[in-house]
């Protein structure tokens, strides 16, 4: 592993916050994730760079010695970047001419090449579509994405390995696809223990979904009976047969004859996010890309107003306000 700029944020961060569980909050990473990446970075460097005990974790000699560089490092990577983003803003290039967006699916990346064909018509605009945030991320690193707009489970951020900065559009509730004459669907809402008996199907892809919602279940009294994983078409498929039950986004249409409930309580959530890499052309147009995806969320969500009523009475759901780069 070659030592990066967001590695020595990382060991700035633990020196800090003197404690890896409270970097990995500041960072929006899961706490194993951060220790497993501050292991590589040992490994890279040849030894440990933090003494770690009960009382929180204090800088080795070698760490100090990876600290006093990173302090010298870091600002002057930040200062070069805003005099080169200063510049390329005084000489009238900061709009892009072309786009690449890679997505996962669902209706906020319609939103976002909408718009931006209104606001650039000579744009040149691509999509690439994926079920897995691994392969958009990889594009985005190689220079073949200049953006991914991805969804992760609701407490989850995508990996910081990946190098990108991570922004989150917004957070709803996970529903409940059903057929309209389902007992749970008169109901505004549904409780998951009451779909004990059901079989469940949801999109195939990476991360961590399939696991909580087994999590969430376990947390409702029981065990699924089954998890099945299909793209869009295959999971309506099984919910029209009577087959299963899915799991979908409010954001979601739901076909004729088919009908979504949110979860009561939101025991799972998910998360809208836009990455893009610190380092490329795309970072400085990304506030104008996340203007126009938190737009289109909210175009796309009104559309289920029976939705927006209720989740009045989770005020942490929904567009992110302060929102804050992860994964650097």
């Amino acid at each position: 592993m070659n030592l990066e700029l967001r590695h020595l944020k990382v060991v700035c961060a633990i020196a800090e916050t003197g404690s890896v569980t409270k970097a990995a909050s500041q960072l929006g990473l899961a706490q194993p994730a951060l220790t497993a990446q501050l292991q590589r970075i040992e490994r890279t460097l040849g030894g440990p760079l933090f003494e770690r005990d009960r009382r929180g974790a204090r800088p080795t000699a070698l760490g100090e010695l990876v600290l006093a560089r990173a302090r010298v490092l870091l600002p002057a990577m930040k200062g070069l970047q805003d005099e080169a983003a200063r510049m390329a803003g005084a000489s009238g290039t900061d709009a892009m001419s072309r786009y690449r967006i890679g997505a996962i699916g669902g209706p906020i990346l319609g939103g976002m090449v909408h718009r931006l064909s209104v606001a650039q018509p000579d744009a040149q605009i691509t999509t690439h579509a994926s079920y897995y945030v691994e392969d958009l991320a990889n594009m985005v690193l190689a220079g073949k994405l200049d953006y991914a707009q991805v969804g992760v489970c609701g407490d989850a951020i995508p990996s910081a390995d990946y190098g990108l900065v991570w922004q989150t559009v917004a957070v709803d509730a996970v529903c409940v696809l059903m057929p309209e004459d389902h007992p749970a669907a008169k109901d505004v809402d549904v409780d998951l223990a009451e779909l004990a008996s059901e079989q469940w199907v949801a999109g195939t892809g990476d991360g961590c979904f399939s696991d909580c919602f087994v999590a969430a279940c376990a947390r409702a009294g029981f065990t699924p009976l089954r998890m099945l994983e299909s793209d869009i078409r295959g999971c309506v498929d099984m919910v029209e047969s009577g087959l299963a039950l899915g799991l979908c986004q409010p954001t979601f249409r739901a076909p004729a004859g088919l009908a979504h409930r949110p979860l009561r309580g939101a025991p799972l959530r998910w998360r809208y996010v836009l990455g893009w890499h610190p380092d490329s052309e795309a970072a400085r147009s990304a506030p104008k890309l996340m203007e126009m995806a938190q737009e289109a969320y909210v175009e796309v969500v009104a559309r289920n107003p029976s939705y927006l009523a209720w989740r009045g009475n989770y005020s942490h759901l929904g567009i992110v306000d302060g929102l804050a780069l992860h994964g650097r």
